[in-house]
């Protein structure tokens, strides 16, 4: 099955279904020197991993990852870096049911359109499952960034159903982790006075045998300008693949997105000063003056090269496909047959989505950093 590597210097390639033994991810093109452990693998992992609250699935996985190779001594070597996760909790016997019918919403029927034959059992490689392995890529990807530039990848929740956050200035992990009373945040959403009613339209999802959809948001702080190329492979071009790739994503857009159909160019142009304060001090190419943008509605990105400005995109994710109560559908002789998913499934997708989103978004910006350094003396 082609299409399960991701990257072009710093590149990382997952194998792994939903109910099989496990899904392993190998890092290649890592520098050597960086340090590195399982347990910080384990912060965004513990962040994705199933059963963690009352508004994701219940099924249980520990999601302890195992570094079985790239490390020595606390350090990366400069070799391939192979993470492997265990699957603990797959119950295959709940999708008995779904061997010969294709659920709607799913890669069921396009799978078997595509190679004539799939994994029923939970999705197989299609499963969401597979994230795992890139969350676990992605935290490497984030230590490699915090390293060379002081960069900050932080995910949240802006949005579930007609639920919709007023986000104010910067937003902080802690913000999106923590409410004020140092309670989990579990929806993940920065603005805490509607945290509970998104909670309640998740449970009421659930109880009537539904699902909810939403959109994340993810900011890139301290990027310096000059990531990125200027035609096929643009910064904003790659970061779209990376979020479209993740399951449920059917919408992505960056800065103002959609709201610049309604602007002139006059509004829509971020001005540009000399940056006199060095409140903007970041890593520079050579030639490249300090900038300071009066507005960011470019979300950090010009010409597909990144500006120094934060980077910030959105990515829209579909309801949950798989539901409890029986749906219409047919079966792989064309037939019509009715279908009803067993298994343990998110109402909602979103809380689990923000740190899957971060790491793609962390794994692209690694792999450009690693093209830009490459590029010129």
């Amino acid at each position: 099955m082609a299409g399960s590597t991701f990257g072009t210097l710093f590149r990382v390639t997952t194998a792994g279904e939903s109910h099989g033994p496990g899904n392993v991810v190998i890092v290649d093109g890592c520098p050597s020197g960086l340090e590195l452990s399982e347990a910080d693998l384990s912060v965004d992992l513990e962040r994705r991993r199933p059963g963690q609250s009352k508004v994701v699935t219940q099924r249980q996985e520990s999601d302890v990852p195992e570094i079985l190779s790239g490390v020595f001594g606390g350090k990366t070597t400069g070799a391939p870096i192979a993470v492997l996760i265990r699957n603990a909790d797959a119950k295959s016997k709940d999708y008995g049911n779904l061997e010969s019918v294709y659920r709607p919403g799913h890669a069921d029927y396009t799978l078997d359109a595509r190679f004539g034959f799939r994994d029923h059992r939970g999705g197989g490689r299609s499963s969401a499952r597979e994230t795992t392995a890139r969350v676990a890529a992605g935290a490497i990807a984030k230590k490699l960034l915090s390293a060379l530039f002081g960069t900050d990848v932080v995910g949240y929740v802006v949005q579930i159903g007609d639920l919709r956050a007023a986000i104010h200035g910067p937003v902080r992990l802690e913000d999106v982790e923590s409410l004020p009373d140092g309670s989990p945040n579990i929806v993940r959403c920065p603005d805490h006075a509607l945290v509970p009613k998104m909670i309640d339209l998740i449970q009421a999802m659930r109880k009537a045998q539904d699902s909810i959809g939403g959109v994340a948001e993810v900011t890139a702080r301290a990027v310096p300008a000059g990531l990125g190329e200027p035609v096929f492979d643009k910064l904003k071009a790659d970061l779209a693949k990376a979020l479209f790739s993740l399951p449920a994503v059917l919408g992505v857009e960056y800065g103002i997105g959609f709201d610049c159909a309604r602007l002139r160019g006059s509004e829509n142009n971020d001005l540009m000063y000399p940056d006199v304060s060095a409140a903007h001090a970041l890593p520079r190419r050579a030639g490249a003056p300090a900038v300071h943008f009066a507005s960011n509605r470019h979300g950090g990105m010009l010409g597909g090269i990144s500006s120094g400005e934060p980077i910030v995109l959105r990515a829209a994710v579909k309801p949950t496909s798989s539901l409890p109560r029986a749906q219409p559908t047919i079966d792989s002789a064309g037939r019509e047959a009715e279908v009803q998913t067993k298994g343990r499934h998110d109402p909602c997708l979103l809380p689990r989505f923000v740190p899957m989103a971060e790491a793609m978004v962390a794994l692209v910006l690694a792999d450009h950093a690693l093209r830009a350094r490459a590029a010129r003396l």
